[in-house]
Parts: structure tokens; C-alpha cells; sequence
């Protein structure tokens, strides 16, 4: 295992009703990711993370952060999980995201969660402390309703049946939980049953919201390992990508305008939230206003 230096572990956000869930601030205590998912944006270039599949610890992490929550005079949501999940296989025993929640219920401070680990699980006692103040949302990702898919796709990460499992737990805890339904990838799961398929299970399993992707972005480096995972995994996958697709960024589903209409009639026939603004105007906690009462 191998640790990282760190200045800081908050970065502010410059929040609004339509920004990532309502993030003030964002953090990653690790970097690097195991799960090995084929199609991790995580992998560009642009983020300049050597040896992405070696997960590293941020040093003196819990430190800095403490110092960093004490000192902010405005409270506010912070962020888990943009560049690495906070519930990889470390997590079990290091506990970092852990003793950050502790923090957050400590200085005052609401959290949102990104993770495609059933480790949360570990953590609903801490989730609901700090929900009983403050404004919590976990994001659990689920890209297919399929098992088989999915370990062929996340291939280190447990089974999408698990992590319907776990909003369901979430959800019994009172927790403001749903799905990321990203990405939909282009000839491999943008299929009217999988969108229809999902949306059926979120709902089984009692998730608030599902906020969808009907397409994958592909940059420098992470290209370049996604066409290897298909060539492995998918043949004649890459070439129709490249046909489709050349150097594109944004690559969206062919079918991605009809899967967003059938998407967005299973969420309404379900009350299942999809708009950024719905979901976080969902669960922001509003500030108590006390009344006051004149002795007449």
C-alpha cells in the first residue's frame, strides 16, 4: 500500500439547484481504483493517475480533513466518490471513509456518496447520525439488471443484485438513496429491456431516484484500454465503436433518444425522480425555523 502526500482533501464547488447532488465540496481520501471496470472515465489522461489499478492512501488524510472541516465557517454537503470509490477493498480495514463520516457528523457537515460497493452497508449507523441534521444521498451505480453482465463489465465489484440489495437497506434506514445509471454503453447494455428492467428493480427495491447516462465518454488512455476490454471481451465490439464513434468525447447510445423516452415514462409510472433539481430539492434538509409564541 502506498502513500501519497497531500496539501488539502477538500476542493469547493461552485453549487447550484442543477449541480452534481447539491455538492459544496469534494474529496477523495484514495486514488486509484481496483474494480476494473471496462469504461472508468477515472483512467484519462487528464487526471494523470499513475498505476490506476493500485489503490494509494492520501497521507495524514484525516488530518488534514479535520483541520480543513474545522475551519470552514460555511457548512455544506461533501462529496465521495468522483475520482475513486470510498468503499474499495481497503476501506474494510484502513475505515478512512468511516472516520471521515464521523467527521462529518462531528463539525456538522452532510455527505454524498458514489459507490458501486455493498461496503456502505457498513456504514448506515453513521449515514443516519448525520441524517438526522444534516442532508445525506447516496448514489449507488448500476449500469445493468443483469449479473452476468455486470461481472463481465465490473468485474470486481459485487453482482447488480447486491447493490439493488443495498439501496433497499438504505432505504429501510431512511437514507435518500438511488441510482447511477451510467454509463449505458453503446452495443452492450442500451437495450429498451435493460433501461425498462432497471427501473422496475429500483423501484422494487425502493430507490428515490435514478439519475441516467444513455452513453459513455471516452478520452485519451481510457480509450485506449476500453477497446482492449472489448477486443477480450466483446469481438467486433471496437470496430463498430470506431465506425460509430471515430475520437469522439460524448458517445451516445444510437438508441438513445428512444431509451430516453421509455426511461423517463417507467420513472413517472413508478414516482421515481430523474432531474438533478427534483433529486436535490428531494433531499436537502431545509433550515428549521422556529416560531415564536406571544403571551397575549
Amino acid at each position: 500500500m502506498k502513500e501519497i502526500k497531500a496539501k488539502t482533501i477538500l476542493q469547493k464547488v461552485r453549487a447550484n439547484p442543477f449541480m452534481w447532488f447539491a455538492q459544496d465540496y469534494n474529496m477523495n481520501l484514495y486514488k486509484g481504483c481496483v474494480h476494473g471496470c471496462i469504461y472508468c472515465d477515472s483512467r484519462s489522461d487528464c487526471y494523470k493517475i499513475e498505476e490506476f489499478d493500485e489503490i494509494k492512501i492520501k497521507e495524514n488524510a484525516l488530518f488534514i480533513l479535520e483541520n480543513e472541516l474545522a475551519k470552514k465557517k460555511r457548512k455544506g454537503i461533501v462529496g465521495m466518490g468522483a475520482m475513486s470509490d470510498p468503499y474499495n477493498p481497503l476501506e474494510q480495514s484502513l475505515e478512512l471513509t468511516r472516520k471521515a463520516l464521523s467527521l462529518f457528523k462531528k463539525y456538522e457537515f452532510g455527505v454524498s456518496i458514489a459507490t458501486k460497493s455493498n461496503l456502505i452497508e457498513r456504514d448506515i449507523d453513521l449515514l443516519t447520525e448525520i441524517n438526522k441534521n444534516q442532508s445525506v444521498i447516496v448514489q449507488i451505480t448500476i449500469t445493468t439488471a443483469s449479473d452476468e453482465l455486470s461481472k463481465i463489465i465490473e468485474p470486481h465489484v459485487c453482482f447488480s443484485s447486491k447493490r439493488f440489495e443495498t439501496l433497499e437497506k438504505l432505504a429501510y434506514a431512511n437514507i435518500f438513496a438511488g441510482i447511477l445509471m451510467m454509463p449505458i454503453l453503446p452495443f452492450i447494455n442500451d437495450t429498451e429491456e435493460n433501461v425498462r428492467q432497471l427501473v422496475l428493480l429500483a423501484h422494487l427495491h425502493q430507490a428515490k431516484f435514478i439519475y441516467p447516462m444513455f452513453g459513455v465518454t471516452l478520452r485519451q488512455n481510457q480509450r485506449e484500454y476500453f477497446y482492449e476490454r472489448l477486443d477480450e471481451l466483446f469481438p467486433e465490439k471496437k470496430k463498430m465503436y470506431q465506425t460509430q464513434f471515430h475520437d469522439q468525447y460524448v458517445c451516445l447510445s444510437p438508441s438513445a433518444n428512444h431509451l430516453k423516452k421509455v426511461f423517463k415514462e417507467e420513472c413517472k409510472k413508478y414516482n421515481i425522480l430523474y432531474k438533478m433539481k427534483d433529486i436535490n430539492e428531494a433531499f436537502i434538509k431545509k433550515p428549521k425555523i422556529e416560531q415564536l409564541t406571544l403571551d397575549i
